[in-house]
């Protein structure tokens, strides 16, 4: 099984970080919760809260957009067209993504590359609150584990450092830095 991370990886860019001005500007309605967004992107800062309630914090504006389904699926639409080239060249029906982006994207970016395992940030769609942890770090081992007991991962593709953990389990890893895949040296 090949696992790749998502973001920066298969992706140019950060869908999480897309997501939330694409909000703004096509769900004005979602600009209420900016305030809540500055204040916890300060409090982040400071180190007064966690990743997790940052992004519980920020993506509490999902409230604000009345058929949020569709909006997603919208937004996938229109950003899957930053789905890196190179992918699709090497995609195998068992491959696996896994990120700390919440599976309410992620998922749906899946679907329509037409990639069926996914695992991500469990994030309600509605409320934005996270169900269990952010699936980041040691997080993604975890969950590749208990997804996949007996799992083997023989490669591994990410563009952080912070995917490391990951990375070791694979039998051979690779760092993605744009279009540029290497191997990951540890």
């Amino acid at each position: 099984m090949n696992v790749y991370d998502f973001d920066e990886t298969l992706f140019y860019g950060d869908t999480e970080i897309q997501f939330v001005p694409y909000c703004w500007l096509h769900c004005p309605a979602t600009l209420k919760n900016l305030p809540r967004t500055a204040g916890s992107g300060l409090l982040l800062l400071l180190r007064v809260i966690s990743v997790r309630e940052f992004k519980e914090n920020v993506f509490h504006m999902l409230r604000y957009i009345p058929d949020v389904e569709h909006f997603v699926d919208h937004y996938v639409e229109v950003k899957l067209s930053r789905v890196k080239p190179w992918y699709a060249a090497q995609q195998k029906p068992d491959d696996l993504v896994i990120s700390a982006s919440p599976t309410f994207l992620i998922s749906r970016f899946c679907q329509a590359m037409g990639i069926q395992n996914c695992l991500a940030t469990e994030m309600d769609i509605h409320t934005g609150r996270i169900s269990g942890l952010n699936c980041h770090d040691e997080e993604k081992v975890r969950r590749f584990y208990e997804a996949y007991p007996k799992g083997k991962v023989d490669a591994f593709y990410s563009d952080s450092r912070s995917d490391t953990p990951l990375a070791r389990i694979a039998s051979q890893a690779y760092l993605v830095k744009g279009d540029q895949i290497r191997p990951w040296k540890f």
